[in-house]
């Protein structure tokens, strides 16, 4: 019998204070630039004010990339443009720094953190620190078996929760949340439409590299096949990970929710981050307010969990690398929305300082 009570989340996390959202749109009210002209920017600064319970907002000085790593089973039916179980390639690309998630980052600033959940590769082949967390060699066939047992889920979620608490304790300021995976967007296909309750050809994408008509036909009777597999356990989503999910999947949403209770901002990037925000937010209904849509990749489940959740996502252009790429676009956003909040002065107040140079000039002119 698990000793995990996701139910628990629900009591822990709280809303960020609606006090000092309300005081941060007061504060913005007074400054120079009209309140309303710089956009969503305005929006930005005030979510990350309450956030972080400060006005005027703190700059974004410590963020970090953290992206989950795992094959997926279903990767062998020919529903990736990758071969199965190449994501270590991936992976191995981003830590030498000739991926576009390493160079976004690296021109940001941004440190990156790669945690080795389900690889399909000898741990050896990679470095220690990345393969530490390791649940198991790749994630299972969805579509013909769990990706994972439930022992192995609450492994891989306690994994995540754990590491949210190691951000926040480091002094993480918030979050850019990717994936690096082959056949995750299988898998995330497949959540999503369990909890939207559509069917598979509605939530079926092409992928990070996209795939052809054929490939997307497989993809889709892949999806149809594990959902209905995903139905009879809608309402454990611990054991609907375990079902359909996959070990980076389950990391990443019990991530996820501790980062909600530990009051860190994160960034979602792709199709991968919003399935697994979408299980979260099945788990704690508070969670999504801690949280943004850094990217509107294009994929079809993206759309739907967005939608499901309301969160807007900041950025429009179809990144569909993964690895946080798209996520990691949005960042200079939220940091340009805290420096405009934080660093634009007031008006000045009328009566005070304009009365006193009319008074000045008015002594000058007796004179």
């Amino acid at each position: 019998m698990s000793s995990l009570n996701l139910d628990d989340f629900t009591d822990l996390i709280e809303r960020p204070d609606g006090g000092v959202r309300r005081d941060a749109e007061a504060h913005r009210e007074r400054q120079i630039v009209p309140p309303g002209s710089l956009g969503r920017l305005d929006e930005l600064g005030e979510w990350l004010a309450a956030a972080q319970s400060a006005v005027p907002v703190r700059p974004v000085e410590r963020p970090r990339a953290v992206l989950f790593a795992g094959d997926h089973g279903v990767a062998a039916l020919g529903v990736s443009a990758r071969p199965a179980g190449t994501a270590e390639l991936l992976v191995r690309r981003l830590l030498e720094g000739g991926s576009a998630a390493a160079i976004l980052a690296r021109r940001a600033d941004v440190p990156v953190r790669v945690v080795d959940m389900a690889l399909d590769c000898e741990p050896e082949s990679l470095p220690a620190d990345v393969v530490r967390h390791r649940v198991r060699r790749g994630s299972g066939r969805i579509d013909i078996e769990d990706a994972l047992t439930q022992e192995e889920a609450e492994a891989a979620f306690r994994t995540g929760v754990a590491l949210a608490d190691e951000e926040a304790d480091s002094g993480t300021d918030l979050v850019v949340l990717g994936d690096v995976s082959v056949g995750g967007t299988t898998a995330a296909a497949v959540l999503i439409a369990a909890l939207c309750g559509t069917d598979a050809s509605v939530v079926t994408g092409r992928g990070g590299e996209p795939i052809d008509d054929l490939a997307w036909m497989r993809k889709c009777a892949a999806v149809r096949d594990a959902l209905r597999r995903a139905r009879p356990v809608l309402g454990d989503q611990l054991q609907l990970l375990a079902a359909v999910g996959g070990a980076d999947l389950a990391a990443m949403t019990g991530f996820l929710l501790q980062c909600a209770v530990r009051k860190t901002p994160v960034i979602l990037d792709g199709v991968v981050s919003a399935a697994c925000a979408l299980v979260a937010q099945r788990v704690a209904f508070r969670a999504p307010d801690w949280w943004l849509a850094g990217q509107n990749s294009g994929e079809p489940a993206q759309a739907k969990a967005l939608d499901r959740m309301a969160l807007d996502p900041l950025l429009d252009h179809g990144v569909t690398v993964g690895e946080g790429a798209g996520a990691l676009l949005a960042l200079p956003l939220v940091r340009a929305a805290a420096a405009l909040a934080a660093e634009l002065p007031e008006r000045a107040v009328a009566g005070s300082g304009d009365m006193e140079d009319e008074r000045s000039a008015g002594d000058s002119d007796d004179a």
